[in-house]
């Protein structure tokens, strides 16, 4: 579609979008909030380079798009501001955040509807890209059998099978959500089937035994991993990446230890898969 408020250049024809013409921690007019949200659909994951944002800027722009998202088992950072998510890296970290491919909180009851994460600091030498990962795309790229199979299928995703060393340091009283969710998702905006499983999270297929769940499963995640669905952005410090929870994953590259790479993330909550 044709934009009059922003300029929307994609990235790579399969998805991701740089956007320019607008300051997020501005006043934005209602008709650059909807391009936005039009440019996101669009493109699954849009990119905003020298942006400058405050912690109360950042949610409120995240609010626009629906109720910002508390992470279950994260720890409260940002004093005051539990809806701000910390992305930190540096010479003490034991592992990063998002480091296999996944889709944000995907073992809630409701996963996120986006995330929009605002860069500070990159590391030195380079190095801390992101990648995404169009799952529309992954679904239309199985074959009509494969997708007539998982068409019924469920699956589970559990926060421990990434957050296990988070039990183990803080033990049981920290919240560890499990859901089951379909297989394969209708976005509820533009109506297009997604595959909705991914590394980090999903666990197993219910409706078949373990070693089909398990063989089933990472047939999946290499399908989804393959190249050909990928951006990749790389950071400098105020850019901004907005990305649709909903019909895509990522992953963030750890390539770059002992250096630091920081930043601020806000989630908006989404519905339940359907």
């Amino acid at each position: 579609m044709g934009y009059e408020t922003i300029e929307v250049r994609k990235l790579t024809p399969t998805i991701g979008a740089l956007v320019s013409g607008v300051n997020l921690g501005g006043d934005l007019s209602n008709r650059q909030f909807d391009e936005i949200h039009q440019a996101l659909l669009d493109n699954l994951v849009l990119f905003f380079r020298d942006q400058t944002m405050t912690v109360e800027q950042h949610k409120a722009f995240g609010a626009h798009f629906g109720k910002l998202h508390v992470h279950p088992n994260a720890p409260r950072a940002v004093e005051g501001h539990p809806e701000i998510l910390v992305i930190k890296a540096d010479e003490t970290s034991k592992r990063v955040a998002g480091e296999v491919w996944h889709s944000d909180v995907s073992c809630e009851l409701e996963p996120p509807m986006g995330s929009i994460l605002h860069i500070h600091q990159v590391p030195e030498n380079g190095g801390g890209d992101t990648m995404f990962a169009n799952m529309y795309a992954a679904y239309e790229a199985l074959s009509a059998p494969m997708q007539h199979f998982l068409a019924g299928l469920t699956a589970v995703h559990m926060s421990l099978k990434s957050a296990n060393h988070q039990y183990r340091e803080r033990g049981p009283e920290q919240r560890f959500p499990e859901a089951e969710h379909p297989v394969i998702r209708t976005h509820p905006e533009t109506g297009r089937k997604a595959l909705f499983v991914n590394r980090g999270f999903t666990a197993r297929i219910p409706q078949l035994t373990a070693a089909e769940s398990d063989a089933v499963l990472e047939m999946l995640f290499r399908h989804a991993e393959q190249a050909r669905f990928h951006c990749r952005f790389k950071w400098e410090p105020g850019s901004v990446a907005f990305w649709d929870n909903r019909a895509t994953m990522h992953q963030a590259m750890w390539d770059y230890y002992p250096q630091k790479r920081f930043g601020y993330r806000v989630t908006v909550c989404g519905d339940r898969p359907a």
